[in-house]
């Protein structure tokens, strides 16, 4: 007892040994090839024996190192078992939950009080990001995201499917030429999305197709930046009808056309299996589907309740 341990030489030993190779170690650990090979030169002056041999396909453990891989190996697997308990332990009333930041901004940031009044021993971490988090990765418990559903290696549970609305500066409609069908709205300046697909498919769900307007003007990643340049009366969004509620709802802005279209992509709430077996995790995840599920007015009728 009391004696200082090669730990990281170790581990490179048992990760090369586990992997069959120092590149594997290499990728396995974090680090570079160069540093594991560092590592075993060290544990191997120190026990002035060698451990691997090279081989066409990688290295192979010595009779030496063949002796006292796999309890090594067993033992750094009870060390990172007994870290992920310990955290596990730790983080067992929290939740990290990830998704894009117009969703956080608009849909799940304001209802979180509610949740907090509900359950005031979890506490919620959100992170907004437009980055495709790793759930295998990152420290995140569960994602919010906006696709078909088809999450290989993950949980997905359907949690709503917004529908795309044009909308656009009461003044901007007021000044400018009536909009009667879909096809109006190319009378005026249109604001993008990132890939400029959004206008194209509304556009061409309602039979207008083929003009040149279509994809033109400003384009955005963010469908709150879509609803700050057309509250400013750059043009006409076509946005997801959660996030321009509260701006319709207070006149800032207003409804070009009244031909709300749904996509087939929806928003999951995506987790790795059975991770809702954690009761805090489960607790968040029914949450959201029972915001998701309650009963909404549409926009106009917030609009109404404003005035």
């Amino acid at each position: 007892m009391g004696r200082v341990l090669p730990l990281l030489a170790l581990r490179a030993f048992a990760e090369t040994g586990r992997h069959g190779s120092i590149k594997g170690a290499a990728e396995a650990m974090g680090v570079t090839s160069g540093a594991v090979s560092q590592q075993l030169r060290l544990l191997e002056e120190r026990i002035a024996a060698s451990l691997f041999f090279r081989t066409r396909y990688g290295v192979e453990l010595t009779e030496v190192g063949a002796k006292v891989h796999l309890s090594i190996l067993r033992a750094f697997d009870q060390i990172e078992s007994g870290l992920d308990a310990l955290e596990a332990s730790c983080a067992a009333q929290s939740v990290t939950v990830c998704t894009v930041p117009s969703f956080a901004a608009s849909w799940l940031v304001p209802r979180l009080g509610h949740f907090t009044t509900l359950h005031p021993e979890i506490e919620v971490r959100v992170e907004a990001s437009s980055a495709l988090v790793d759930l295998q990765k990152r420290r995140v418990d569960v994602a919010i995201r906006h696709g078909l559903g088809d999450y290989p290696g993950l949980e997905a549970i359907h949690l709503m499917a917004p529908e795309l609305i044009p909308v656009a500066s009461p003044r901007l409609l007021a000044e400018g030429p009536e909009i009667n069908e879909p096809g109006d709205c190319l009378a005026y300046p249109l604001l993008q999305d990132s890939d400029r697909s959004d206008w194209r498919l509304w556009l061409k769900a309602f039979g207008v197709d083929g003009d040149p307007r279509i994809e033109r003007g400003q384009a955005f990643d963010e469908d709150f930046l879509l609803i700050r340049a057309a509250e400013a009366g750059q043009g006409i969004a076509l946005v997801r009808d959660i996030y321009a509620r509260e701006e319709v709802a207070s006149g800032k802005l207003s409804v070009a056309l009244e031909r709300p279209w749904p996509t087939e992509f929806a928003y999951y709430v995506v987790t790795l299996p059975q991770a809702t077996e954690r009761p805090a995790l489960a607790r968040f995840v029914e949450w959201l589907i029972k915001e998701a599920e309650a009963p909404r007015s549409t926009i106009a009728d917030d609009a109404v309740e404003v005035l």
